[in-house]
């Protein structure tokens, strides 16, 4: 028996023949996983957290989180005088304006 190219492999080989019975194992384990969560039912809601009483240290359990406050300002851009860019910059600001409108009903 000669040299058989097809029984030495190459590194590449190798790892494929590795690597994707790992793949399946883990799709197996993911999947009786979710079965035996579904099984199981559904987990009982969390207790609400009451606020902390005034001049207490707030904890992880009773922290609160400030409300992000937003601003809308204009876009600052420069077109450098280019026409098209500046026709571009209109759109995109109609756009932002009319969030609920469809790019075909831009009127320019």
């Amino acid at each position: 028996m000669a040299d058989q190219p097809g029984r030495g492999g190459n590194t590449l080989s190798w790892a494929y023949a590795f690597e994707w019975p790992l793949f399946a194992a883990f799709v197996v384990f993911i999947w009786v996983r979710e079965v035996r969560l579904t099984l199981r039912g559904e987990p009982p809601a969390p207790a609400p957290v009451s606020p902390a009483p005034a001049g207490a240290q707030a904890t992880s359990a009773t922290a609160f989180r400030r409300p992000v406050r937003t601003t809308r300002q204009p876009a600052g851009y420069d077109d450098g005088g280019d026409p098209e860019l500046a026709a571009y910059n209109r759109y995109l600001a109609w756009l932002n304006e009319h969030p609920d409108a469809r790019p075909a009903d831009y009127p320019g």
